[in-house]
């Protein structure tokens, strides 16, 4: 698949699987939001304290099974290198991945507080492959 037509899905579908390595190697899967930015990097929003984040600062990689609302029907994977933007650099590219998501929000002075409070950071995804390039 090329990377054009993974980030055209990504647009229309924001659920997803993140995958991460655990030290041990072994894969730690959460469920998340995707969003797609301007220049075609997907982006999740986490708390600097979550595993996700903790694998991902170790090992800059993942792999993002990206679904459809009703779960079943057309679904991609994606795979890419890592980058962790924090506070106070990630809030207006949060208020950004917000809207997105989920149009503007009623008080934006609260939502830069919770942000803050819950320590959130921003998963920027740069796609390096996608699929599935064939049925089985």
């Amino acid at each position: 698949m090329d990377l054009d037509e993974a980030r055209a899905y990504v647009k229309d579908n924001s659920h997803a699987v993140l995958t991460t390595l655990r030290k041990d190697g072994s894969p730690q899967l959460s469920p998340v939001d995707v969003s797609l930015e301007d220049d075609g990097t997907v982006v999740i929003s986490s708390r600097e304290t979550a595993y996700k984040v903790k694998n991902l600062r170790r090992e800059p990689r993942t792999w993002i099974c990206v679904l459809p609302d009703s779960f079943y029907g057309p679904w991609i994977q994606l795979e890419g290198t890592v980058e962790i933007q924090s506070l106070p650099a990630a809030m207006e590219p949060l208020v950004n991945y917000y809207r997105r998501l989920s149009g503007e929000h009623p008080d934006w002075d609260e939502y830069r507080a919770a942000m803050e409070s819950e320590q959130r950071c921003l998963i920027r995804v740069s796609l390096t492959k996608a699929g599935p390039d064939r049925q089985g």
